[in-house]
């Protein structure tokens, strides 16, 4: 089964007129400047589209690949169509996690405030975009390496992270537009799942059928406390 797993202009000018432009208060005001514009570019969108790679690695080693579409709709659904190497359905209906393999004929459901499935954050999308809710703390790492030419690194402390701080999140966006090119999932055991976006559409039409899962007829529903691994994250409210 698939493991897959405000800054607001007032904060801003606190930290410019108080604080040095440099060292430590340069990093603060950046990151600060990068939430904004994070949450700026996804709060006001009714729907999303996005093309994504998937990558899972342990200990540094790939151990697979997957590629497919996201669409996200307000409020609070999401659904991850995996196209390549096989298909798959991962969705949030608003209330319930749904994840879907054809080949096993099997369905696992699970409420979305239980679900610690890597994917199930990407909810925030949907509403405030508001890194705050899943983020205990958030920094910029100026000095690691963007895949992106215009992309900065955040790293976040996920809520209810494990004490050692193993686990943790690693968020690349754009400067300019604030889109979400990359998050990384760093798990305490040595495991590591990348999502890579590219291509987002914002408000594209996403007909609310798109987010309701009907069972085909042959298909095995499971219960579950998750749907696939812990990464550190708490439920979403």
């Amino acid at each position: 089964m698939h493991r897959g797993a405000r800054g607001s202009l007032f904060i801003l000018f606190v930290l410019t007129a108080f604080c040095p432009a440099g060292g430590i208060a340069a990093a603060e005001l950046k990151t600060v400047e990068m939430e904004s514009r994070f949450e700026h570019a996804y709060r006001d969108s009714r729907s999303l589209e996005v093309s994504f790679l998937e990558i899972y690695k342990e200990n540094g080693q790939l151990v697979r690949s997957e590629a497919g579409t996201g669409y996200f709709r307000r409020p609070g659904k999401m659904r991850f169509e995996y196209e390549a190497p096989e298909k798959n359905l991962f969705l949030v209906d608003g209330k319930t996690a749904w994840y879907y393999v054809p080949s096993d004929h099997t369905a696992t459901r699970v409420p979305v405030k239980q679900s610690a499935d890597w994917r199930t954050p990407l909810v925030l999308l949907t509403g405030e975009a508001r890194l705050s809710r899943i983020c205990s703390s958030v920094q910029i790492l100026p000095h690691e390496k963007a895949l992106s030419s215009d992309g900065v690194v955040l790293q976040c402390v996920p809520k209810g992270s494990s004490a050692d701080g193993t686990d943790m999140v690693f968020l690349e966006v754009s400067q300019g537009s604030g889109n979400l090119s990359r998050v990384e999932i760093q798990e305490s055991g040595g495991v590591t799942v990348e999502f890579q976006f590219k291509n987002w559409q914002f408000n594209p039409p996403l007909p609310d059928s798109q987010f309701r899962f009907t069972p085909p007829p042959g298909t095995a529903i499971v219960n579950g406390e998750s749907l696939g691994a812990a990464a550190g994250f708490p439920g979403i409210p």
